[in-house]
């Protein structure tokens, strides 16, 4: 049986609907729009058969098949949503609030039996940050955070705390994505000149350090993000800090750490300087990319080993992207960049397409691995708000955009569980679309009009470094060598080109030269006139060469020369005229 047509749900100030996704594109007519504009949030479940959302009045759960209502909650200030994994507990937040006279509000974190409506738990959350418990895959545990402890339940009794782990000021903890038995990574910011930690541990082994299945300290660490693989046999921790001291980077400081359940650890090393944008792993858990530096940013995939596989070289981009069967890789720039998107395909490492949607503040992959929206919402922009829906080929299949007074709020696509699309083979040929793909146009540097009608001499605000495979090539066990071991062999191989050419100079001091241009006047052996006037008038020339011979040596490997630099190089002729004339004088 073929799978269904994933949905679009959209809500925004017009109010919640549903768009059937590729091919046909339609409004949905099973589930009826709500035209209330109070609709403050919307989930799907984890195998999208299921619908939750708030209309400022009551919090509904259908399935989304038959739009046929399961239950309806009186909870009309509930702002967040989510269902457990197997579809049995919807967990509501709204805001915390306390009485006027100072005393305890009431719970604000509810947890509801989806199959009888009844409610299972109600806790005082007063955080929004990690307000949801944490689910096994198959629920047979969860855990959610109070004060310096992390809560295990079993099998959704939440009136019993089956287990407790410890740790003095844990900050977040993670559960990991799989089968039993279930893992959990936590994390532990620094004080008083001790160092933040992330610890692995298997439920229900937590006996201290030593239980511990790996331990990464780090100093550098005001807050971490911990990501794990689908395997869970790794986690990437993003450590980062709010003010960088050095001053380099308004973002702070990041640094990237690899560990693996099997206690192996290691500090990603990332070769261009600055802040760490985004990291995601490859649904295959064997790999993950990594966007990173000052812009224009570079981007590498690395592999378990924390080697470097491959280096798309640099680009306006911010965020990485992989499809769900792991065979698409997006990179983009959104948020502050201009929109432009990489779309490549990661088994061959080959560039497919490079759309671009600008202003998009979302972007989400379609769970059939080959269409993909972005979207520009309000808060974060409130005008030009819409929506587009594209092939991974770079055409625009769908695009919706609301009138000019009216707004987008969410977008997201129907979930559908893992292996449900099998992976199809990529194309490169753009598939046919009634609707223009937006190109980018280049705009021109402003030029004063003194320079108008003379020829454009270009020149690059920074140097862009092409895309460049790093994996051995067979039959050569050599590494790829990072960005500062090819400098110092530039450099080495620069000394001894130097070394070389002195000593052939030396052997051919005694010989004339035919011609006296030939040979480099940096290389000419000292000769001194007796008139310290003519001297430093000499030597002052034969700076001037040296640095002219250095800049045509750039010229021939290709860079770009200013104005002034080319200016240099003119004058050679005149500065080897000058210089034979002095020296021939004594």
């Amino acid at each position: 049986m073929a799978p269904s047509t994933p949905l679009l749900a959209v809500r925004g100030s017009e109010g919640f609907y549903m768009v059937t996704g590729p091919p046909s594109f339609t409004e949905n007519t099973t589930l009826q729009r709500d035209f209330g504009k109070n609709c403050k949030v919307f989930a799907f479940s984890k195998d999208g058969t299921l619908f939750a959302w708030c209309n400022g009045e009551k919090v509904n759960i259908v399935k989304v098949a038959s739009t046929e209502l399961l239950h309806s909650f009186d909870l009309p200030k509930a702002v967040c949503l989510e269902f457990s994994p197997k579809n049995n507990v919807l967990a509501t937040w709204q805001a915390y609030t306390t009485a006027k006279d100072g005393a305890a509000g009431m719970p604000n974190l509810q947890l509801y039996d989806v199959k009888t409506g009844k409610c299972l738990k109600s806790f005082i959350q007063k955080k929004m940050q990690n307000w949801c418990p944490c689910w096994a895959d198959d629920e047979s545990i969860s855990a959610r955070i109070v004060n310096n402890e992390v809560h295990f339940f079993e099998n959704n009794n939440f009136d019993t705390i089956a287990n407790k782990l410890h740790l003095q000021k844990v900050n977040d903890f993670v559960l990991s994505p799989g089968p039993q038995p279930s893992k959990v990574s936590v994390y532990v910011p620094g004080s008083k000149g001790a160092p933040s930690f992330v610890r692995l541990y298997q439920y229900p082994n937590f006996g201290g350090p030593q239980s511990a299945l790996a331990n990464k300290s780090f100093f550098k660490a005001d807050k971490a993000t911990m990501l794990w693989n689908n395997k869970a046999t790794a986690v990437l921790v993003i450590a980062s800090t709010e003010v960088d001291k050095t001053g380099a980077s308004y973002y702070g400081e990041q640094t990237l750490h690899y560990i693996a359940t099997n206690g192996e650890s290691a500090v990603v090393q990332l070769p261009k300087n600055g802040p760490i944008y985004d990291v995601v792993w490859n649904p295959n858990s064997t790999e993950f990319c990594a966007v990173y530096g000052f812009m224009p940013a570079k981007a590498t995939v690395f592999n378990l080993k924390c080697d470097p596989l491959f280096d798309f070289g640099t680009g306006p981009r911010n965020a990485a992207y992989y499809s769900s069967p792991g065979h698409i890789l997006v990179l983009a720039g959104f948020g502050n960049l201009r929109g432009q998107m990489e779309v490549w395909d990661v088994k061959n490492y080959k560039l497919i397409s490079k759309p671009l949607a600008s202003d998009s503040t979302y972007f989400a992959w379609c769970p059939d691995g080959e269409h993909f929206v972005t979207a520009t919402c309000a808060p974060r922009l409130r005008v030009g708000n819409g929506y587009k829906i594209w092939h991974y080929t770079g055409s625009v299949l769908h695009k919706c955009e609301v009138p000019p007074n009216a707004e987008i709020w969410q977008v997201s696509w129907q979930p559908f569980l893992d292996g449900t699309f099998p992976a199809k083979a990529v194309t490169y040929q753009a598939v046919p679309s009634e609707l223009p793909s937006a190109e980018l146009k280049v705009a021109q540097a402003y030029r004063p009009p003194a320079l108008r009608n003379k020829p454009i001499t270009s020149s690059k605000l920074h140097e862009e470094e092409p895309p460049q495979n790093m994996k051995p090539q067979p039959g050569n066990s050599d590494k790829p060598l990072s960005k500062m071991a090819l400098k110092n062999q530039r450099k080495h191989e620069a000394k001894k080109a130097a070394k070389q050419e002195a000593k052939t100079d030396g052997s051919q001091e005694s010989t004339p030269s035919p011609a006296l241009q030939d040979v480099p006047r940096s290389a000419l052996p000292s000769v001194t006139s007796g008139d310290p006037e003519v001297d430093k008038k000499i030597k002052n020339l034969k700076k001037k060469l040296k640095a002219i011979e250095q800049l045509k040596d750039q010229a021939a490997t290709g860079k770009q020369l200013e104005k002034n630099q080319l200016e240099k190089i003119q004058k050679e002729a005149a500065l080897l005229k000058e210089l034979e004339d002095l020296e021939l004088g004594f």
